[in-house]
Formats: structure tokens, C-alpha cells, sequence
């Protein structure tokens, strides 16, 4: 018998109004996977989560959890929780008090609520953080123990609604470590919203690419990065140059829509390259630079690692990419 998805859209839509937040969506979610939500604001992911998570009911369409199907299922009797942004922490209770609400609700006794309270704070490592408030914690911390207030409950599908949006950079980056460390640990399913692409690509096992209240595109990280389907993914997916079919063509391609990444593209004397033209910008970006080269038609950026030579604005250069990195797309949305 195969597995049955932890989650599963079929013709899912919902519209308010005249406004298709999600429009006839499908969607399979592996059981045991994290899989990201990636879209820019209004392409329907959060919704997509509402819709999980039972705060939003479809307008049309089925959606199953774990084999059920849950159009009639309350939030509260779904075997789900959900990170929220903001964390959503009661501040007048203790960290411990906090975490342990939803044993509280389901009328757990206090003493056996708290030490799960407890066990749920080391997991996320904050053991001894029990007896402080929300507001005595940095938001690292505050993550930490709503993330901790979500799995108290055991949910099979846990709801990241841009958990990490609130953090700076460094500490954002320490926590999708954790997160994606704790995913491995405790096997569970883990749906991630977020609109950053940096985040979606280093974390999840499998993402899709939402706009306009429908998916894009649906895969790995690797394949949606390498062999992006359409021009709003090859855009919103990492940096790339996308070329209209007529650039396509004439650099070797077929005359269709195409992407080519600018790690893909390699600096070369003019002096009997192909692809010749003058550098027009270049942008220092830390681990490398951004050149940008004015050929007839278009202008292709170059990422060039750091250490090597860059080439200054004006002056003639060669390019050379492998055919292989030129990727034709089925058009522009």
C-alpha cells in the first residue's frame, strides 16, 4: 500500500470575492518531509496554510491530512499546529505556562503539563527559561518557545507561518539550522511559508512556487533553481538572466523563453571570444561580484568569485557558458 501524503490538494480554490486567493491548486505533501510555500506577497501560500491549519475553509476542492478528508474538521480537531510570525505568546504567563496552553486546554493535570512543558524547552534548547515571560526573551528565544508551544501536542504537521521573518540575518540563518535539524529529529512533517528564497532553497526537501494564487512550479531546491519552467520562477528563484526567445536563439538555443544563471557565465579575453561586449556595472557582493556585459540585445550578468580580477566599467570582455547551462522555459508565468 503506498504511503499516504501528510497533506493533499485536489482542484483546491478559494476566492474572496472577485479575488482568487488560491485558484484550483494541487498538491501533494510527502509524510516526514519539510516542503516550503515560496511566493511573494498576495500569490496565495498563506493562504494555502490557512487552508491546512482550518482557519480558512476552500471554496472549492478537497483537502485530506493524513488520508482524511478535513472540509468539516474544525482547527481543533485537525492533528496539526501552527507557528505563527508574530509567535502569538500570551505575555502575562511564564514561558513554561506558555508552552504548556494546549495541555492546559485538553485538560492535562498541571503537574504532568508542566514537566512536558519542560522536556518541550530542552528540546528547543531552553532549559532553564521556564519561570521568565515572553517579554525577558530575545526573539530568537520567543521563536524558540512557540516552536516548542506547537509540538507539545504532538501534532503529525507542523505550520511555519514565516516563522523566522521578525530575526536578523545572522540569527536567522543560525534557526533554519535548528529547524531543519529538529525536522530530521523528530521525523515529523514540517510546512514552511515564507517569501525568501535564501530560506526556502536551504531547508526544505521539496518547495512550491506560488503566484497569482496558483503553483508555479513544484520539486526539489536543485530542480527548481537549475531547470526553472517559467520566467517568474528563473526571476524569483535566485538571480538569473532570463532571455527573451530571440537572445535564446541567437546564443545558441532554441527560440523559446530561457535562463541562464550568472554562475553559469565565465569572464574571457575579448580577444576571440563569441560573446564580446563592454562591462557596464559591477556590484561587490561579498563572497563575489556581479559584472554586468552589454551584448546586442541584452545585457548578461556575470557572478565572479572572489579573489579573481574584475574587469573595469568600460572595458571589452568575453563571455563563456557550457550549452548545457542554457535552459529553455515553457513562457513567462
Amino acid at each position: 500500500m503506498p504511503d499516504i501524503p501528510a497533506v493533499e490538494f485536489t482542484a483546491v480554490s478559494r476566492h474572496f470575492g472577485a479575488v482568487r486567493a488560491v485558484d484550483g491548486v494541487d498538491l501533494t505533501i510527502a509524510e516526514g518531509s519539510f516542503f516550503a510555500m515560496l511566493g511573494p506577497s498576495g500569490s496565495g501560500k498563506t493562504t494555502c496554510l490557512r487552508l491546512i491549519s482550518g482557519f480558512e475553509v476552500p471554496t472549492a476542492g478537497t483537502i485530506r491530512i493524513l488520508g482524511q478528508d478535513v472540509g468539516r474538521v474544525p482547527p481543533n480537531r485537525r492533528n496539526v499546529n501552527t507557528v505563527f510570525q508574530d509567535y502569538a505568546l500570551f505575555p502575562h504567563l511564564s514561558v513554561r505556562d506558555n508552552v504548556a496552553y494546549g495541555l492546559m486546554v485538553k485538560g492535562v493535570d498541571r503537574a504532568r503539563r508542566l514537566t512536558r512543558a519542560d522536556e518541550m524547552l530542552a528540546l528547543v534548547k531552553l532549559e532553564g527559561y521556564g519561570d521568565r515571560r515572553p517579554a525577558q526573551l530575545s526573539g530568537g528565544q520567543r521563536q524558540r518557545v512557540a516552536l516548542a508551544r506547537a509540538l507539545i501536542n504532538e501534532p503529525r504537521v507542523l505550520l511555519l507561518d514565516e516563522p523566522l521573518g521578525a530575526l536578523d540575518l545572522k540569527l536567522r540563518e543560525a534557526m533554519q539550522d535548528e529547524l531543519k535539524a529538529l525536522q530530521h529529529r523528530l521525523g515529523i512533517t514540517f510546512v514552511f511559508v515564507t517569501h525568501d528564497q535564501s530560506e526556502a532553497l536551504s531547508m526544505a526537501d521539496h518547495l512550491a512556487v506560488f503566484n497569482e494564487g496558483r503553483i508555479a512550479q513544484i520539486g526539489t531546491p536543485a530542480e527548481v533553481y537549475a531547470r526553472p519552467r517559467t520566467r517568474f520562477v528563473a526571476d524569483f528563484v535566485g538571480s538569473s538572466n532570463v532571455l527573451p526567445p530571440e537572445v535564446a536563439a541567437r546564443l545558441g538555443g532554441p527560440a523559446a523563453w530561457a535562463s541562464l544563471r550568472p554562475e553559469a557565465l565565465r569572464l574571457a579575453p575579448a580577444a576571440g571570444a563569441a560573446l564580446t561586449g563592454p562591462v557596464v556595472a559591477t556590484r561587490y557582493l561579498g563572497a563575489g561580484s556581479r559584472v554586468v556585459v552589454r551584448l546586442p540585445g541584452t545585457d548578461l550578468a556575470a557572478l565572479v568569485p572572489a579573489g579573481q580580477p574584475l574587469p573595469a566599467e568600460g572595458e571589452t570582455v568575453g563571455l563563456t557558458f557550457a550549452p548545457a547551462d542554457l535552459h529553455p522555459m515553457e513562457g513567462e508565468r
